[in-house]
């Protein structure tokens, strides 16, 4: 069987506030990593989410 095109990444915030979002992604057409600016309600303002790997 194929592998899936698309995978779960974890966001994990750049504040240090230990906040994430689950998202998808499709591997084989967006290789680096994802980074979006997304809110954090930990910190109650906008910061960038870097990817990392579930756990």
């Amino acid at each position: 069987m194929a592998k899936p095109a698309s995978i779960k990444i974890r966001l994990n915030s750049t504040a240090d506030t230990g906040y994430f979002y689950v998202a998808k992604k499709n591997a084989r057409t967006m290789t680096e990593k994802m980074k979006v600016t997304k809110y954090d309600p930990v910190a109650r303002k906008h910061v960038e989410f870097v990817e990392a790997k579930i756990k």
